[in-house]
């Protein structure tokens, strides 16, 4: 089976250009870096109740939570927000306020309560890809973008197991997509 592709920053900005273009620009933008921001599956995005990202005072949280029914292998988790990702699901949340903490967050034209399944977040994205010409990417790719992302910034395998909340660190070592720049930067370290 062929690993999904890791997304450069030209490739993702390409992405967010045609998202932007789209009926559903915000939604758009703020799943997908909420993929690419946080390493979350598309399954869990597409889990994700307002209760999960806004606190009691409306605010976006600083920690999402995840339930076991939330997750891949049925064990809950934390997903940290970084200032980048706090910042886009603010953006959205304006928009999109919420009127009901069960909802999902991200809402289809179907059903604003119901929101995407896992299944149908994943072909969002794929039919996304095609359209902007990116061959190889696929919802998987925000998770090993953001693992390999950070691996290229020189943070620990074993941080980023716990980020991706991989039980080995065999598994998060596959979603490493070595590259040029990494290896140049390893090189000076002579």
């Amino acid at each position: 089976m062929t690993q999904a592709k890791t997304l450069t920053s030209k490739e993702l900005k390409h992405v967010l250009e045609q998202i932007s273009l789209g009926t559903h620009a915000k939604r758009d933008r703020a799943m997908l870096l909420t993929l690419f921001y946080s390493g979350m599956r598309v399954g869990e995005v597409a889990a994700l109740l307002y209760s999960d990202v806004v606190d009691e005072s409306g605010e976006v949280k600083k920690e999402i939570k995840l339930a076991a029914e939330q997750t891949k292998g049925g064990v809950g988790g934390i997903v940290y927000v970084s200032d980048k990702l706090h910042k886009e699901l603010k953006d959205y949340l304006k928009a999109y306020p919420c009127t009901n903490k069960q909802y999902k967050l991200f809402y289809t034209q179907k059903n604003k309560a119901r929101g995407f399944t896992a299944n149908t977040l994943a072909q969002h994205f794929y039919h996304l890809f095609r359209r902007c010409g990116i061959s190889g990417a696929s919802s998987h790719s925000g998770r090993r973008t953001f693992i390999t992302n950070l691996a290229e910034k020189g943070v620990g395998v074993r941080v980023l197991q716990s980020l991706a909340r991989h039980k080995s660190i065999s598994t998060t070592q596959v979603y490493i997509d070595v590259n040029d720049a990494m290896k140049r930067k390893a090189i000076e370290l002579v």
